[in-house]
């Protein structure tokens, strides 16, 4: 088992920046894909960034390229989301996620995290 734990998240205006954390405990994260998916008000979960087991691969939505990083420190167990040039559309609950898997960063996930808020004022 893994536990997945989501930080970072706030309040911010339009352009600012916030990075998100998600601190990894039960095992270790260092052979697992990693991701980062959202849930907008009214909206379904989408997916945001995925990296591979050393970040060889990365995935991110077209709405994330040139303005979130995903990065993660295995010897740390953690993976961190960088976001830049916030919109108010990026406001979300803002999900870490992991899958059993070296290399494939797509959909499934095998764990999910409790989410951090993330509002973007305009």
């Amino acid at each position: 088992q893994v536990l997945l734990v989501e930080s970072g998240g706030g309040l911010v205006q339009a352009g600012a920046s916030l990075r998100l954390a998600c601190a990894a405990s039960g095992r270790s994260i260092g052979s697992y894909t990693m991701g980062w998916f959202r849930r907008a008000p009214g909206k379904e979960r989408e997916r945001v960034a995925g990296i591979s087991w050393n970040g060889g691969s990365t995935y991110y939505a077209n709405f994330a390229k040139g303005r979130f990083t995903i990065s993660r420190d295995n010897a740390k167990n953690t993976v961190s989301l960088q976001m830049n040039s916030l919109k108010p559309e990026d406001t979300a609950v803002y999900y870490c996620a992991a899958k059993r898997s070296f290399f494939d960063i797509t959909p499934p996930y095998d764990y999910w995290g409790q989410g951090t808020q993330v509002t973007v004022s305009s």
